[in-house]
């Protein structure tokens, strides 16, 4: 994973709204595009990332969402990183930063953006051996069925490394944090936070 770079992994397609849209409007495009998250736009700069969390709070707000803009809502300051960055940088900038995605520019130009979903799936195709039938594929799925609907289970992210923990980086399965690293605690892969509590 030392060679990888951000550009190898990210998701090239995104979505963006501008931050006078609606959030009821944002809603909808992500629903129709099938994404967590939409990047706000100011002409071309990136200035907050409009997600599925936020939205959660306008709802347990009660607000309208047909009467609320997506600016007083999205989380800002966005976090943004370079493509050709490593990709073992941009996880440790997640990790610190706890958060579930980062905008990704060349030259100042929002290109894409990286997803935990990048993350965990770059990681368990470079860690996957190949003559394994039970590994993680790249398709989400394992020995060709699907896993969670599409998505990967949490043990399928890491391989244990000897010493009882685990080699890779991956989410943590109690609090939903990428977590450097990942130790069996009660049946359930978990971050150093989440194993004090």
């Amino acid at each position: 994973m030392e060679s990888v770079t951000i550009r190898d992994v990210m998701t090239r397609e995104y979505v963006g709204v501008s931050e006078s849209d609606t959030v009821l409007g944002a809603v909808r495009l992500m629903r129709e595009e099938e994404s967590g998250s939409v990047v706000v736009l100011r002409g071309s700069d990136p200035v907050g990332v409009l997600t599925e969390w936020d939205v959660l709070g306008l709802v347990a707000d009660e607000a309208d969402p047909a009467e609320t803009t997506v600016a007083s809502v999205m989380s800002e300051p966005v976090l943004t990183v370079p493509a050709d960055e490593g990709l073992r940088t941009a996880t440790g900038k997640m990790s610190r930063e706890r958060v579930r995605r980062l905008v990704v520019t060349d030259d100042g130009e929002v290109v894409g953006v990286l997803t935990e979903r990048d993350v965990i799936a770059a990681t368990a195709t470079a860690s996957a051996p190949e003559s394994n039938p039970a590994a993680p594929l790249a398709d989400n799925s394992v020995g060709g069925t699907p896993v969670d609907g599409g998505q990967r289970d949490a043990r399928a992210r890491t391989e244990p490394n000897g010493n009882g923990g685990y080699a890779d980086q991956g989410v943590c399965e109690t609090c939903g944090a990428l977590a450097d690293t990942l130790r069996e605690f009660n049946g359930q892969l978990v971050c150093a936070e989440c194993r004090e509590v």
